[in-house]
């Protein structure tokens, strides 16, 4: 994965080939595995009390960045990205 930083943004597009922006807002690396915490951009520029919803992506040999399918490696993800948050 090519060197992601925070405030990069990005588009994505979804199961219905629609496009949503998401920008980073963190980024690790875990045994190896680069990992970015994102999330839409129309939610953070969004100004009210509501949280955004943050989730993860990671960076996988082809320089692409994709969804965490396994629970497991969600879990673990999420815990290191608290845990760096919390420092």
């Amino acid at each position: 994965m090519g060197k992601i930083e925070v405030g990069d943004i990005f588009t994505l597009v979804d199961e219905n080939d629609q496009e949503q922006e998401i920008e980073v807002l963190g980024t690790l690396s875990i045994d190896g595995t680069d990992y970015a915490a994102v999330a839409f951009t129309e939610e953070i520029e969004e100004e009210s009390d509501v949280e955004v919803n943050v989730f993860f992506l990671k960076g996988d040999n082809n320089e692409q960045l994709s969804v965490i399918d396994d629970d497991e490696e969600f879990d673990k993800v999420s815990a290191a990205f608290q845990d760096a948050e919390e420092e």
